[in-house]
């Protein structure tokens, strides 16, 4: 089964559109028959795009890192098809790296730019090939796009890493973009 990991916010933020886009993610990520990898969390935006997938009747694998010695209860989404509890954060994204084939970055904070821009730097390394997207809700990731242009014109990046990211606004268009670039098929 082709996944997508989808990197979410554990807060919901401000503006309902945000949760109304991870409700869509989730539905379409099932809609087109692939399965969804997330960072095991029941809260914000994690929670939405897991329980809309489930909802559609998807599959939805969540990888998270104990508390210290125990599984914070508090945390976990505990109704997945699978959970994987991992010892570590660095663990966590690498085994959710693995079983993706393709990702996408909804709204959130540190914790989010972290683990896409992981998925960048190991792109960009050549330790993968596999297609990254950010879903633009209310224009959240302008600010980084305008950096990557900027860090582009200003030599840091090339231009053929930049250009292999995607940033759209709309969900559709996203997982379309994601699918012959991952060789999902429909």
């Amino acid at each position: 089964m082709h996944r997508v990991c989808v990197f979410a916010g554990s807060k919901a933020g401000t503006h309902p559109d945000f949760a109304a886009a991870a409700t869509a993610l989730g539905e379409g990520i099932v809609r087109r028959g692939w399965g969804l990898v997330y960072g095991g969390a029941r809260s914000g935006l994690m929670g939405v795009v897991a329980e809309s997938a489930l909802a559609a009747g998807g599959e939805v694998l969540g990888v998270i890192p104990k508390a210290g010695d125990r599984l914070s209860a508090e945390q976990a989404h505990l109704g997945l098809t699978r959970l994987y509890v991992v010892s570590a954060m660095h663990e966590r994204k690498a085994t959710m790296h693995d079983l993706a084939q393709a990702f996408v970055a909804l709204p959130g904070g540190f914790g989010t730019m972290d683990e896409v821009f992981e998925a960048i730097t190991w792109m960009q390394l050549g330790l993968h090939a596999k297609p990254i997207a950010f879903l633009d809700v209310l224009g959240y990731w302008q600010p980084l796009a305008r950096w990557v242009e900027r860090a582009v014109e200003d030599g840091f990046v090339d231009h053929a890493y930049a250009a292999r990211l995607v940033v759209e606004s709309d969900t559709e268009r996203v997982l379309g973009a994601l699918a012959p670039k991952a060789g999902f098929v429909r």
